[in-house]
């Protein structure tokens, strides 16, 4: 084998059951990524972007504040446009 395997599997505590094998010989030593499979869910309208907005998701007055004390700061160091 020359590359990384994909293979979907369900976890039992600290065990992995692979849904068929990895085509590798017993004791070879892996490295292992786990992620949770998509299976069909797809998510509703906006809750990517809702997720994606971690702690700010559900403060949007914090959020507010916060913008407009970084637009201040910005303003700070700023030269004034010369017309």
């Amino acid at each position: 084998m020359t590359g990384p395997v994909v293979v979907k599997g369900v976890v039992h505590g600290k065990t992995i059951e692979l849904e068929r094998e990895p085509g590798l010989p017993d004791g070879q030593e892996v490295t292992v990524t786990v992620e949770p499979a998509r299976v069909g869910t797809e998510l509703p309208a906006g809750e990517g972007l809702r997720r994606s907005a971690g702690a700010w998701a559900d403060d949007v007055g914090g959020l507010e504040a916060y913008l407009e004390w970084n637009r201040q700061q910005r303003k700070q160091g700023r030269r004034g446009l010369e017309l």
